[in-house]
């Protein structure tokens, strides 16, 4: 089988920049000094969080996938393979399984677009090169597929997940770490980094006031548990 990283960059052929402002579920994430949940703190028990995505969890197979690390989303990849073998297996449609990726620790950084993968140089953190080999890698292959590219490249992007059904929840501590970074390189106040870090996150991913939270929660609305990067 291909290794979760050669497939992440062969995905890099296929993947544009996403220049499309986010519209996240929450008036507010909750602010931390990095994305590696130094000093962290919970956010006021006040805030109003998006909780409506358990009401799709309905299918008749539920699976939450866990990604506290990058692995070059291997997490979206298991999360799409169990949806085709659960298929091919049982011959169950898509619509009867819900699928939950949740992206937290350093995994995170594959829910915000292009424009947060250059400002923050996540390429470079992660060893990433373009197809040319030269230059550190400045967008993400997972938040979209260009035109024409292939059913295989596709279907392993954020957009297409959600698109068929799958559902997509972001950590608000790892979200505060990216304000954090935000606020740091293009020396914003707190509600300017917000705004920019708002507008970098990746359409339809929903935060949440933690990754923890986002998988115990999952799994109260019946999804079984994995690991999954």
């Amino acid at each position: 089988m291909t290794s979760p990283r050669r497939r992440f960059l062969s995905w890099l052929g296929s993947a544009s920049l996403i220049g499309i402002a986010a519209r996240p579920s929450i008036l507010r994430a909750g602010a931390l000094p990095t994305d590696h949940m130094a000093n962290r703190h919970a956010p006021p028990a006040t805030e109003a969080w998006d909780m409506g995505w358990t009401a799709h969890v309905s299918g008749k197979y539920k699976a939450v996938f866990d990604s506290p690390e990058f692995s070059y989303g291997a997490a979206l990849l298991r999360a799409v393979a169990w949806c085709e073998q659960y298929k091919e297996v049982f011959g169950a449609e898509r619509s009867e399984m819900s699928a939950v990726v949740v992206l937290r620790h350093g995994g995170f950084k594959l829910a915000m677009n292009g424009e947060y993968w250059r400002l923050a140089e996540v390429g470079k953190t992660q060893k990433l090169r373009d197809q040319r080999g030269k230059k550190w890698l400045t967008t993400n292959p997972l938040a979209a597929a260009v035109d024409g590219a292939p059913a295989d490249t596709v279907k392993n992007t954020i957009p297409a997940f959600i698109a068929a059904g799958g559902i997509v929840l972001g950590c608000g501590w790892s979200f505060g770490g990216a304000v954090a970074t935000i606020r740091k390189v293009e020396q914003l106040d707190e509600a300017g980094a917000e705004a920019r870090a708002k507008s970098m996150l990746l359409p339809g991913v929903i935060l949440q006031p933690n990754g923890i939270f986002a998988a115990l929660r999952a799994q109260e609305a019946g999804c079984s548990y994995i690991l999954a990067s």
